[in-house]
This record gives C-alpha cells, sequence and structure tokens, in this order.
C-alpha cells in the first residue's frame, strides 16, 4: 500500500470516535504487516548473472533470462513440421527434442548439435519417434556432430579442445524409435524405450513391419553422452528401438558415452561401420531379440568400460524367432588388456570375422543341476545350433552361469570350446574421419 494512502487513512482515524479509533487501529496495524510483508518478499530474478536480474528481488520466480554468447540455436520439444538444420550455425537441444509421426528433420553435413546439461526429465536427447524420420547425411571430411555444450568445437571445426575420453554424461543422446518386431517381456510387441515415462507417447517402439523406415543416419559422431536419467539408468549415445530394415545407418561414431555406445532394442535394421570407444558400460548391446546385420565395427574399451559386446536374444514369446548377424568386426582395450564379448539370455544369431579377447557364454540349469536348459550354451552346443561363431579369433572361452548353487561342469566347458575354434582376423576399417582417430585415441 502506497505510504499516501496510509496518510489518509491516519487523518481519518484522528476524527472518529474512540470505539471506532480502536477498530481501525486493528485494520492500520494490519495493512501495515502486509505491506512489509510483500515488500519484504518481493518475485523476481534473483541471480546477478542475468540480463533480467532484479537487485530488490528477495525471492526467485525462475523467470531469469540469460545472454547466449554463441548464439547457439535452441531447440526443445515437438518439432511438428518439416526443417532444415544447416552446418552454419550451431543447434542446441534443451531436454528432449522430437520428431514425431510424418515429420522429417534433415540435417545439413558438418552440422554441430549440442546437448544442454541436465540430468532425468531434463535430460537433453534428439529423439525420433515412431512415424518421424531422420535426414542427417554427413561426410568424412564434413561430418555430422552430437556433443555437449561444455565442448568448445565452433562452426567448421572438426574437435574442440577441452573435453576428452573421460568426460561422459554431459548431455543425453540420439534415440531412433520404429514399428519393426521386438520380443519384449510378457509377449509384448510394443514396450516404452528406457528413461522415457511411459505417459508419453512418443517413447513407444516396436510393431510389425520389418522393412519400416526411419530415414538415414550416416557419418554422425555423437560424443560424451549418457546422462543420468534415473536411478542406475542412462542414455545410450545411439538407442535403436524397433528400427526397420528401410532405414539407412552407417559410419556412425560413439565416444564417451556414460552407458553403452550403441543399444539395439529388437528391431531389423541394417547397419554398416560403428566405431565405438571408451564407454562407461557395454560397446555395442543386443537386446529384445535384434534380427538385423552389423557388418564392420570397432570397439575401443576404455579403463572403465565393461564388455565390448553384450548379446540377449527374445524377452517374451512374442518374435522369437530373429537372429542377428555380427560380421568384420574388431574389439581391444586401448593400450592392451582384456576385450570381452558376453552372450547370455539366449542369445541367437551368428558371429563371423570378429576378434575378441575373450568370449563369455552362459549357461543355465534344472533338475538339482544336472541338466542345461535353453540359454546362451544349448543354443551354442544343440545339434541345430542357433548361436554360430565361424572364423573368430578369440583367446579365451569361458562358461558361466548363474543358477543359484550351480556350477559349470568340464564337460560343458570342453563343449564350448569345441564349437568356437580360434582363426587369425586382419578386420580394416576406415577411421579416419573419427574423433578417435583425430585425437590419438585409437
Amino acid at each position: 500500500m502506497p505510504i499516501t494512502m496510509l496518510y489518509v487513512n491516519y487523518l481519518v482515524f484522528l476524527s472518529i470516535s474512540y470505539k471506532q479509533k480502536l477498530s481501525m487501529k486493528k485494520i492500520l496495524i494490519t495493512l501495515l504487516t502486509l505491506t512489509l510483508l510483500v515488500s519484504c518478499n518481493k518475485k523476481g530474478c534473483t541471480d546477478p548473472t542475468a540480463i533480467n536480474y532484479n537487485e530488490n528481488a528477495t525471492k526467485n520466480d525462475n523467470t531469469c533470462t540469460y545472454e547466449d554468447i554463441n548464439n547457439n540455436v535452441k531447440k526443445s520439444g515437438y518439432i511438428t513440421a518439416n526443417e532444415t538444420w544447416t552446418s552454419d550455425n550451431i543447434y542446441e537441444l534443451v531436454g528432449k527434442v522430437i520428431i514425431g509421426d510424418g515429420v522429417t528433420l534433415t540435417i545439413e553435413a558438418g552440422t554441430i548439435i549440442k546437448g544442454k546439461e541436465g540430468s532425468g526429465t531434463l535430460a537433453s536427447a534428439l529423439i525420433i519417434a515412431r512415424g518421424g524420420n531422420i535426414n542427417a547425411v554427413g561426410t568424412p571430411s564434413n561430418p555430422i556432430i552430437f556433443t555437449s555444450v561444455l565442448d568448445n568445437i565452433e562452426v567448421g571445426q572438426l574437435s574442440g579442445t577441452n573435453v576428452g575420453v573421460t568426460d561422459d554424461g554431459l548431455w543425453g543422446g540420439v534415440i531412433i524409435l520404429g514399428y519393426a518386431p521386438i520380443s519384449a517381456g510378457n509377449g509384448d510387441d510394443i514396450s516404452q524405450i528406457e528413461g522415457i515415462p511411459v505417459t508419453d507417447t512418443y517413447g513407444a517402439f516396436g510393431g510389425n513391419d520389418p522393412s519400416d523406415n526411419s530415414g538415414t543416419f550416416q557419418y554422425v559422431s555423437i560424443r560424451h553422452g549418457g546422462a543420468l536419467i534415473g536411478a542406475g539408468n542412462e542414455i545410450n549415445g545411439l538407442t535403436l528401438g524397433g528400427v526397420g530394415n528401410g532405414t539407412s545407418i552407417s559410419n556412425i561414431e560413439v565416444v564417451a558415452n556414460l552407458d553403452d555406445g550403441i543399444e539395439f532394442f529388437g528391431g531389423t535394421v541394417n547397419v554398416s561401420d560403428l566405431i565405438i570407444g571408451y564407454q562407461g558400460d557395454d560397446g555395442i548391446d543386443i537386446d529384445m531379440n535384434y534380427a538385423g546385420t552389423i557388418d564392420g565395427f570397432t570397439v575401443v574399451n576404455g579403463s572403465t568400460s565393461d564388455e565390448t559386446l553384450e548379446v540377449d536374444g527374445p524377452e517374451g514369446s512374442t518374435y522369437t524367432n530373429g537372429l542377428f548377424t555380427l560380421s568384420n568386426g574388431n574389439t581391444y582395450t586401448f593400450g592392451g588388456g582384456s576385450s570381452t564379448a558376453d552372450f547370455k539370455s539366449k542369445a541367437q544369431g551368428t558371429i563371423n570375422n570378429v576378434k575378441m579377447d575373450g568370449v563369455k557364454i552362459r549357461a543355465s540349469y534344472q533338475n538339482n543341476c544336472t541338466q542345461p536348459k535353453t540359454d546362451a550354451f544349448t543354443y551354442l552346443t544343440d545339434a541345430s545350433p542357433r548361436l554360430i561363431f565361424t572364423n573368430c579369433e578369440v583367446n579365451s572361452i569361458t562358461v558361466y552361469t548363474t543358477t543359484e548353487f550351480c556350477g559349470v561342469s568340464g564337460v560343458d566347458q570342453s563343449a564350448a570350446e569345441a564349437e568356437i575354434t580360434s582363426t587369425p582376423v586382419n578386420h580394416t576399417q576406415d577411421v579416419s574421419w573419427t574423433w578417435l582417430n583425430l585425437s590419438g585415441n585409437l
């Protein structure tokens, strides 16, 4: 209340009766108290670094805005019409950016996209939802680069100078979802991609169209991602959920991602020339009965990486017959050390011309540990095997089990060793365009 109004009320107060004065006095005290409370709790922007900082504000009202010294083009939420991101700009993902059904996002060769920091629901990611389309075609000399806002890379550059292989989890990642078959739990043929709440329909993936087309993704480098989105749950560098074989994916690099480099959740998409390095978890992770071909890959484990390859089979009773193919690959740990591949949970497919330091095969047992039951081990050793290794270079083979109180017999270990014979592999791959090569980490 203005001071002049208080003064007028005071004059009125002097001219009235004693009883009225007592009543008015109480009113004036109440009004004055409210006035002081309002003035002491004035809302506004309380951050001195913001453009609209209010020095008189005592309570932040979340309206602070900041100068963007880099002039990044900010993107957030749904993109509802076709658009093109050009190489003369840097694009900044602020939270989830969703390409919905019927919409195409085109990204020019050489374009840089930076993800804003944030975790949980604020984690930044580019999501191509079912029915959406991505047309991102880079070249060896002008790859498309996804990285963090903390990376000082600028337009026209292939690399910044202030982040390295240990800088991970700085933003989210790229998620592509489609209508191709998956084998999810409980016999489901549609599921929700991890990290996206079930209330957000853009996170659905899977269906019955093996030829589904989500677009083209070529010569793309994805760096420093894997932001935490829940307890023990981070975003992969590139997530492919139910992506069909009408989609074209090749020459993809994922480096310094906190979780997996690339994870396949079912689908039939064929990919080629993958380069993954220094991931916090697995290099290539296969789940939900992925049934495509990965032809040409290199996985470089860092000091905190887990498996170079982690392969699971179907998770439910729907779509259980799909078989993957892993061909022409090399896995190793930078500077030496172990790089193992883990085949578990009814893994089924063919591994051909792949170099792995070690191979782990999961076995399960029943009838008081006397009889193997269906798992990767039985698929490897059955008369009609569903897990096949041909022309692979392997230094060690280990059969293991998670069946409580059971151990692996020497007979089962020998049976697995008989099915995987080591042959020298000479796999070469063009990695000249990658950040890993440019930074000397290959």
